[in-house]
């Protein structure tokens, strides 16, 4: 079975002008034949993210007009525009709308369904949405739209961004890409005010993202990110952020705008995989976002010389939003408009400056969280996610029934790389059951092709193991499937083992299930609305490999050894020398010192034959 969303990277679509237009030709051979004699050209079957469609439609056909003066566009952008200023333009307050400041303003906004009172609580980034539609049009009206109805577009956009951020609450879904979408908005759309207007819009945009957006940035993984629906990051919504801030670096020159987005793309390098697989968020958690990711990951990868677009994307909406037929559908055109305006070109090569929570080499990647404990290990084509047991989810060794992976103090890290090969040391004091202070030194070396995981722990009771992953996707070319196999050797014994409890809480990666659709399950509110991570959370066992320790080790050590791209069987020697800890493979052997003056663990790689 296929994630329904995770498809090709999204470099790997063609962005040349002619691809372009291309595109732009079907939108506008769709729209011709769709549209009404009223204007209308919204999809036949759309009935929620309406109210900002047919203005969407409008928006691509005055682009197509501009790049090619197609005569039969400029009958149907006035006729289409004309048709939602008249129709799709509310004043009324809708009822059961809870976010308003002030009732009964008489400001304008766009409905997320046009039943009054039927789902009033996307109408916030419905008008977000009809705010950038109606500035992509008056972007290029020039010669298109007469003074009347352009300034009546203009005064529109004007009373959206009033009700934006006077009548109701500011980002009332606290969702990062609606709000910088609105400022994005009102940057867009001074340009178009008279000179006192316009100044104050601008101000007032710069001061929300200050104020509401920058100020409650959220910390994950060394990184301040604008937070999306209650939560740091999501990967479906995340990119689209950065393609908002993208485009207001773009408009505004301010340098806020490219400072946040490096941040964020540099956080998105690192918890991608390498071959673009990635999970996770507050909203979605396996949902990719496509083309509305593609302006942010290709602006911002060139700014931080990193190959963003390996970033998996629904190719069904490779180009723009469709509905189940085929249909185009305007919802998120201004993010094509954009796309096709900017020509920034992608960069492809991966970036060369080690980042402390990722480890990528070749075809190998780990990237790893908050805590430094693995989210996603890739070898082999095979993604491996943290396993749980009695409700602890990670990697890393367990005894009595405890995962020892949490940190209780300072997790230190040691990059290195030589003869080839591309390690990280990550070492945690961590506390079990006993409330004995232990440190867990975990090392990872990969050449590439393979990775070599090799765990030491101070001596544990019982029959200790090592938690070391649940396999459960893999590539088979240009898309990403489910599996619940991976390419794995231990130098102890090895088992794959299944959950033996049956429900929601019990994740057995043979079922067709998906993650997504078992953290939903388990999540407080109903799928779209329920953290899939929180209720990820909740997981109380799940498929796992285990891994027994090394028969020859130190005595005072556990050491777990773990081979991940190749099912041969492992051999790993461990013993103490004169520089530290030495771990020999057929490889590479590695030396675990001591800690130096300011107590950073040393690390020292070498390969075999060096």
């Amino acid at each position: 079975m296929h994630l329904t969303h995770q498809r090709g990277p999204l470099h790997d679509l063609p962005d040349s002008p002619e691809a372009y237009d291309a595109v732009l030709a079907d939108v506008v051979e769709q729209a011709l034949a769709r549209v009404t004699p009223e204007g209308n050209l919204e999809h036949p079957d759309c009935v929620d993210d309406i109210g900002d469609t047919s203005l969407g439609i409008t928006s691509l056909l005055a682009l197509a007009w501009q790049r090619t003066k197609d005569p039969r566009l400029p009958e149907a952008v006035r006729r289409s525009l004309a048709f939602h200023l008249r129709e799709r333009v509310y004043t009324e307050d809708n009822p059961g709308y809870p976010n308003l400041r002030v009732r009964d303003s008489g400001l304008p906004y766009a409905r997320y369904t046009l039943a009054p009172g039927a789902h009033p609580i996307g109408d916030w980034p419905s008008t977000v949405w009809a705010l950038l539609q109606l500035v992509n049009v008056l972007d290029v009206a020039d010669g298109l739209v007469d003074d009347e109805p352009r300034s009546a577009t203009a005064e529109l956009g004007h009373g959206y961004w009033r009700w934006l951020t006077e009548a109701t609450f500011f980002n009332p879904q606290e969702a990062g890409n609606q709000a910088i979408g609105c400022v994005v908005g009102g940057l867009m759309l001074s340009r178009h005010l008279p000179p006192k207007d316009g100044k104050a819009v601008r101000a007032r945009a710069l001061e929300l993202y200050a104020d509401e957006i920058r100020a409650h940035r959220v910390r994950d993984r060394g990184a301040l990110l604008p937070p999306e629906h209650g939560g740091a990051y999501d990967n479906n919504y995340g990119p689209i952020s950065l393609s908002f801030l993208a485009q207001a670096h773009l408009v505004s020159g301010e340098e806020v705008f490219a400072e946040d987005g490096d941040a964020l793309a540099r956080y998105i390098d690192a918890r991608l995989t390498g071959g673009g697989f990635d999970n996770g968020g507050p909203r979605y958690s396996e949902q990719h976002s496509a083309f509305e990711s593609v302006l942010g990951l290709r602006y911002f990868g060139a700014r931080i010389g990193a190959d963003l677009g390996r970033y998996r994307g629904d190719s069904r909406w490779a180009r723009h939003a469709v509905k189940p037929d085929g249909g185009v559908d305007g919802h998120f055109a201004w993010m094509l408009v954009w796309q096709i305006q900017d020509t920034t070109p992608w960069h492809r090569e991966p970036s060369p400056v080690p980042a402390r929570h990722q480890l990528r080499a070749g075809t190998v990647s780990v990237a790893f969280d908050d805590r430094m404990t693995p989210a996603v290990i890739e070898a082999a084509g095979t993604y491996c996610l943290p396993a749980a047991v009695n409700r602890q989810h990670g990697f890393g060794p367990v005894t009595d029934g405890f995962l020892l992976c949490r940190p209780m103090g300072e997790v230190r890290v040691r990059d290195v790389r030589a003869d080839g090969l591309t390690a990280k040391l990550v070492t945690k004091p961590v506390v079990g059951r006993d409330h004995v202070l232990r440190r867990v030194r975990s090392l990872y070396v990969t050449d590439g092709t393979t990775l070599w995981t090799t765990v030491a722990v101070e001596r544990l009771d019982g029959t200790p193991y090592l938690l070391a992953g649940l396999p459960y996707a893999e590539d088979d070319g240009d898309r990403v499937r489910r599996t619940a196999h991976a390419a794995v050797s231990s130098a102890g014994t090895l088992r794959l083992t299944h959950p033996e409890a049956r429900g929601a809480e019990h994740f057995d990666a043979r079922a067709e299930l998906t993650q997504e659709q078992a953290a939903f399950a388990l999540a407080e509110d109903p799928r779209g609305y329920g953290n899939p991570d929180q209720g990820w959370r909740h997981l109380v066992s799940s498929t796992a490999l285990e891994a027994g320790p090394v028969a020859d080790a130190p005595d005072d050590l556990h050491v777990f050894a773990v081979r991940y791209g190749s099912e041969e069987p492992l051999a790993v020697s461990v013993e103490r020398g004169e520089d530290g800890l030495v771990v020999r493979t057929g490889a590479f052997t590695a030396v675990l010192g001591p800690e130096d003056a300011h107590g950073e663990p040393e690390l020292t790689v070498r390969g075999a034959g060096h």
